[in-house]
């Protein structure tokens, strides 16, 4: 019942933003933040309502995904690329806005559909891999210029490693399910690190890592291939568009997508940080930068690495001693093993950092 009303709310809400009959509306993708629809009138489009309780600002992330988009529609016209496929294309509501809030008080906004292009949800090729870190390297040129500190901060702190450490100590202090305990092994694992915590923050307070827009959410399934080429041609998901270090960009896909093992792998001995991979992404990334980043920045891409890993497996760790109220989880422990594989891609890296830093060096 309540998915039928949706979809009735789905319906009243595109009527705000296209005239025509409607040809067809249904649920698509695999997105679980915000809910999509696909609707076709005289061509394909993508409607979705903005989940609130993540995105708390929403006239504030539409208007960092107008300043970027407007910004690379831009950049891509001056270089004989096709505006249509090449950034999202923001449809305005009939009365001229980015969004439109229906009567429930939610938030409604469409874009054009990009033809012809897929998205996948998980490495099926090293070639995939490869493209993804080309299209965000080229994500990360084509915005080199962008004003960044103009842009919102949407999720504020959101890769502020070292408040997020505070939280963690705050969790363990607090302990409110009696779970410290039974992983002091893994607690003890991130005290002895908390140095990882303040090294980017740090730096970028010092001025030797520039403010950049990144896109904070560098997963596979962000990037719109196309069908024909395989070839990275745009970049989507842009909610999470804020100021912050290209180096967690780089960070957070070698964390996911140079990992062998699922996320949530309780067999650790399945979980590694595949060189390879990484040299393939950093060829790919560094390809699509086109000599963008700083000598600092380059240098500093296996911190970025090492800095999202030790990010997130801290934040599964204290999820864990607060109950599980982040993280979705769908059997007992799933936070504590995605913790866990976290912990051993981090001491992966410490065990081949030499490695990591002659295959940057290479790379170069």
């Amino acid at each position: 019942m309540e998915e039928m009303n949706l979809l009735e709310r789905a319906k009243a809400a595109e009527g705000q933003f296209l005239s025509g009959d409607l040809e067809e509306i249904r649920p698509y993708g695999s997105g679980h933040i915000n809910d999509t629809f696909l609707v076709r009138k005289d061509k394909r489009y993508i409607l979705q309502r903005m989940n609130r309780n993540i995105f708390t600002d929403p006239q504030g992330v539409m208007e960092n995904i107008l300043g970027v988009t407007n910004f690379l529609r831009e950049k891509i016209k001056k270089a004989g690329g096709d505006v249509e496929r090449g950034t999202l294309t923001v449809i305005p509501t009939k009365a001229g806005e980015s969004l439109h809030w229906d009567s429930q008080g939610d938030c409604w906004r469409m874009y054009h559909f990009i033809e012809d292009a897929i998205s996948y949800d998980r490495v099926e090729s090293e070639q995939d891999f490869y493209e993804s870190a080309v299209a965000f390297g080229n994500f990360q040129q084509m915005l080199a210029d962008y004003p960044a500190e103009t842009l919102h901060e949407t999720i504020p702190g959101f890769h502020d490693t070292k408040a997020r450490y505070e939280v963690f100590l705050k969790a363990v202090e607090e302990d409110v399910c009696g779970r410290a305990k039974e992983v002091a092994k893994e607690i003890a694992f991130f005290q002895e690190r908390k140095e990882i915590a303040a090294v980017l923050g740090d730096m970028l307070a010092a001025g030797e890592l520039p403010l950049r827009v990144t896109h904070n959410d560098t997963k596979l399934n962000n990037i719109m291939m196309d069908a024909k080429t395989g070839k990275g041609i745009c970049v989507i998901d842009l909610d999470t568009v804020m100021p912050g270090l290209a180096v967690h960009d780089f960070g957070d896909s070698i964390r996911f997508g140079a990992s062998t093992g699922d996320e949530d792998e309780p067999d650790l001995s399945k979980v590694n940080c595949d060189l390879h991979l990484f040299q393939l992404y950093t060829e790919g990334f560094l390809k699509g930068c086109r000599g963008s980043l700083t000598e600092t920045e380059r240098g500093m891409l296996p911190m970025g690495a090492k800095v999202m890993t030790y990010e997130c497996g801290m934040r599964f760790l204290t999820d864990y001693l607060q109950g599980d109220t982040y993280f979705k989880t769908h059997r007992e422990g799933q936070n504590l093993d995605r913790c866990r594989t976290q912990m051993k891609l981090v001491a992966d890296m410490e065990a081949n950092w030499e490695e990591m830093a002659r295959i940057v060096a290479q790379c170069l």
